[in-house]
């Protein structure tokens, strides 16, 4: 009979994601089929499935520790965020609608059907389903309608692992505390305890693990010391991207966008040893000697044009092309790199038109159909192919259009500018393609291709699983699972 477990943190950003990628891969080698879920996930960070919609991008590195494609029912409830006090609503993959903070409060009842629906489905084909929670249990404000973590794991009786992080500071009183605030109900859906990221000497806090045995009454699956290699996945959250990795090599910028999207496009470039990738806060003026700047994907478009120039890197950008340096720009940002982005129909925000950064001949307007796919292209310049997706919506056409970066199946794709320094396409998830990207940088006078990104993901789950399970009890973890 199918079992399945969740991981809850004591708060956000305890490295849930990571724990159960890690768990997967371990049950994986254990010989059983398993899957992630997580209810409800916040985040601009996607992934396209196997099924033609999104999920967050966490599920999709977790479905890679198990061996599968990535699917809709992974992650059944998806927020993107849009503006401080909205996010556009996906459900089982597409889109439902967008909505205020206020408003989810009251449509989040009404999606438990989908979420138990999804889950359901996937128990009936895995031996194990691995569960990650949303944010904290502790959130007991938010615990009416709730369909992220305690209202979810009651509806479907998954027993619960509590994560906290003693990095920040505070985890005694993190596990302690949430039991405190529990009812009794939810309390009793928690089968233990486990400390995340510690670092230095765990034997010195042997007391303090003891005395959250003692006083929540949990038992503890053990300390889980700081994984160094972190690093070499996905990241979920662009907060948890490197300002700055080497400070020697080609010099690539990425402008940190109020609304970036689908950020991990840049993690195989951090981890070429020729690179030096920063991520450009705002506020931050462009670098003079940048080689490359690249413009991410956004949640909003034309409201990051707007944060663009409220940063002045509007003059940086186009001094920095008049140097000869070159510019990237992925999905929303290769939107922004031309004359004029039209929403009529106020997709995004309010209806209108803005005028863009001018660096391309092509116009842009956003239309109602969201294109989700994954894609083969080949790269016009080096025939190299890309593996990649789209997940955009809108039609950019112009003059710049007929140098396109790349073709799928014939039909052009992207544009570049006469010049050849100022390049836009679609496609997501170009670097992880190790030809591409080793041709693509290359252009850049850099001796790439020694490094297999796919291989490395590979190789950093097994690592991960390895760490947890030298340091934590994972077959109790799994004896844990109903």
């Amino acid at each position: 009979m199918s079992k399945a477990l969740m991981i809850q943190g004591a708060g956000s950003n305890v490295g849930k994601s990571m724990l159960v990628a890690g768990l997967c891969r371990a049950a994986r080698r254990r010989g059983l089929s398993v899957a992630p879920f997580k209810p409800q996930n916040m985040s601009n960070n996607a992934a396209v499935t196997m099924d033609g919609g999104e999920i967050g991008r966490a599920q999709a590195l977790q479905a890679l520790a198990c061996g599968l494609e990535p699917h809709t029912d992974m992650n059944p409830v998806l927020l993107k965020p849009e503006t401080d006090v909205g996010a556009q609503v996906v459900v089982q993959g597409k889109r439902l609608t967008t909505c205020k903070a206020r408003e989810y409060a009251k449509l989040k009842p009404t999606l438990l059907a989908a979420v138990l629906e999804s889950f359901n489905r996937l128990k009936s084909k895995y031996d194990l389903v691995l569960v990650e929670g949303a944010g904290s249990p502790a959130e007991v404000n938010l615990r009416a309608g709730d369909i992220a973590n305690m209202g979810f794991a009651q509806a479907a009786n998954v027993p619960v692992i509590l994560a906290g992080d003693i990095d920040r500071g505070g985890v005694i009183a993190q596990i302690v505390g949430t039991k405190t605030v529990l009812d009794a109900e939810d309390a009793d859906q928690i089968k233990g305890f486990l400390i995340n990221k510690f670092r230095g000497d765990p034997s010195l806090f042997d007391d303090g693990y003891s005395m959250i045995e003692t006083t929540s009454e949990w038992p503890g699956f053990g300390v889980l010391p700081f994984f160094n290699d972190a690093y070499k996945l996905p990241a979920e959250d662009a907060l948890d991207l490197p300002k700055r990795a080497k400070g020697e090599g080609l010099r690539v910028v990425c402008l940190r966008l109020s609304r970036i999207a689908n950020f991990d496009d840049l993690d195989p470039l951090a981890q070429e040893p020729g690179v030096d990738l920063t991520m450009l806060s705002p506020g931050e003026a462009i670098p003079g000697d940048t080689d490359l700047v690249i413009i991410p994907g956004s949640k909003s478009t034309r409201g990051d044009l707007s944060f663009i120039r409220k940063q002045g890197w509007d003059i940086d950008l186009a001094a920095h092309v008049r140097r000869g340096g070159k510019v990237l720009g992925i999905c929303g940002g290769y939107q922004m790199l031309g004359a004029r982005i039209s929403d009529p129909q106020g997709i995004e925000g309010l209806p209108g038109s803005d005028k863009g950064l001018g660096l391309l001949d092509i116009e842009t307007e956003m239309t109602p159909r969201k294109q989700l796919t994954q894609v083969t292209a080949e790269h016009v310049a080096s025939g190299a192919m890309v593996e990649g997706y789209e997940i955009h919506i809108g039609r950019s056409h112009g003059p710049d259009c007929g140098s396109p970066f790349a073709t799928i199946r014939g039909a052009p794709e992207g544009a570049m500018s006469p010049s050849g320094k100022v390049i836009g396409t679609y496609l997501h998830g170009l670097f992880r393609s190790d030809s591409f990207r080793t041709a693509f940088l290359q252009t850049l006078g850099v001796q790439a291709g020694a490094t297999s990104y796919s291989q490395t993901v590979e190789q950093t789950l097994d690592a991960l699983a390895d760490h947890m399970e030298q340091h934590l009890d994972v077959d109790g973890l799994l004896a844990a699972a109903r």
